[in-house]
């Protein structure tokens, strides 16, 4: 049994990567919808950083989809 510890390597690297890339997006949509109850606090208005939390939501879900899509493809 030979193993290709390069491909360990390489599947590890961008899984780690593309971890902490939706953890670092998901926390910008919480932190935008923070931003949007500290602004209707102050009586401003919010609509740029609901705008903002919803397409990083939108980006968590599509680059969700987009892994099960791979997972699936590959069955």
């Amino acid at each position: 049994m030979n193993i290709d510890w390069a491909a360990i390597g390489s599947v590890f690297g961008v899984s780690l990567v593309a971890t902490v890339g939706l953890v670092a997006l998901f926390t910008l949509g919480i932190k935008g919808l923070s931003a949007r109850e500290r602004a209707t606090a102050q009586g401003n208005s919010a609509a740029l950083a609901v705008t903002a939390a919803y397409l990083c939501f939108a980006g968590c879900t599509a680059a969700v989809a987009w892994g099960i899509h791979l997972i699936v493809a590959k069955a």
